[in-house]
């Protein structure tokens, strides 16, 4: 299902990132990084909250707005029942919606934002998401104090909080599309390979997107993923040629590859990942680029692995979902 849209502009952007993301090649482009994974915290959780609600906090200063003129929240992490999300807009006192699709989670909350602002229900929305490397391999693999080695295909999730303000007030980026994606099960059940899970769900979005607007790759100046890693993205693109026959490589990228050197940071091994990996790359540094000029029409399109402990434990495939967002530079 594709969407087109036309008064649904973003205005401002934050992220709060980790020590590991600090020490990456967009470390200088965070509006602000920590420098040890508890921020100042007791906890791994209450650490994650606060990058969260200190993102929302940024990005409000930087739109000149206060909580009081926010119309909504949309905001999700992989915490168990998003508590991380919640406890982060609790003082907010604004209408919230909390959502989940793992790692896709961002692109879903701006979906439901400006679906909501170009029906004119709403004006304006806080869009948000998070992860903490710690809390969230606390819950999804084995217990961190084990130590326990992981092979090469494994990425790392990314600590930060990201947040996205979107309205109908225009600006120099426009929202223009975006396509929600399908659950899709190819019979993975590696949890330390989510590039081999993810890819076929970003495959499947990336064509019925094309289909929808009726373009092709070389339409957007740029084709990004989530966090599929080093691995996942050369499965996405061989998977693409041979399954649609559509060539992506001359144009497309992954986050997962960008957050992080992957050359001298060895232990995020095939990248990173997290709900928060693509939100740090996308609000840090693909919306500076096209508000210089230097993109015109990027397809983000973020990827998920829809999948918990107990389901792993029970031998269950890890199932995969995608939603991508259009965005496009205005003069």
């Amino acid at each position: 299902m594709t969407f087109k849209y036309n008064n649904v502009y973003i205005n401002g952007a934050s992220t709060v990132a980790g020590p590991y993301e600090a020490k990456g090649p967009l470390g200088n482009l965070f509006d602000k990084t920590y420098s040890d994974l508890y921020n100042g915290e007791k906890t791994w959780e209450t650490a994650e909250v606060g990058l969260l609600k200190e993102s929302m906090d940024i990005v409000l200063k930087k739109v000149n707005k206060t909580k009081e003129e926010l119309d909504l929240i949309v905001a999700g992490d992989l915490l168990n029942q998003i508590t991380s999300s919640s406890y982060a807009v609790e003082k907010f006192k604004v209408p919230f919606l909390g959502i989940y699709s793992a790692c896709a989670t961002s692109n879903e909350g701006v979906i439901i934002g400006a679906t909501l602002i170009d029906s004119g229900k709403i004006n304006n929305c806080l869009t948000a998401t998070s992860s903490h490397n710690m809390s969230s391999e606390k819950q999804f693999r084995n217990p961190t104090e084990y130590g326990a080695p992981k092979p090469k295909t494994a990425t790392f999730t990314a600590t930060g909080g990201a947040s996205l303000y979107l309205s109908n007030t225009k600006s120099n980026i426009k929202v223009e599309s975006s396509t929600i994606g399908r659950v899709i099960d190819m019979g993975q059940t590696d949890p330390y390979h989510m590039g081999a899970v993810m890819a076929p769900g970003a495959a499947d979005t990336i064509y019925r997107h094309l289909i929808d607007m009726n373009r092709k790759p070389s339409d957007y100046d740029l084709i990004l993923t989530g966090d599929l890693g080093v691995y996942g993205k050369q499965i996405l693109i061989d998977y693409m040629k041979n399954e649609y026959g559509i060539d992506i490589s001359n144009n497309y990228d992954d986050c997962g590859t960008i957050l992080y050197n992957l050359k001298d940071q060895k232990e995020v091994m095939a990248g990173g990942s997290g709900p928060v990996c693509s939100a740090l790359v996308n609000y840090s540094h693909i919306l500076k680029l096209l508000e210089q000029g230097k993109l015109k029409r990027v397809l983000l399109v973020v990827t998920g692995a829809l999948f918990s402990p107990t389901f792993v434990y029970q031998k269950e495939n890890i199932l995969s979902i995608a939603h991508a967002i259009s965005l496009e530079a205005i003069k």
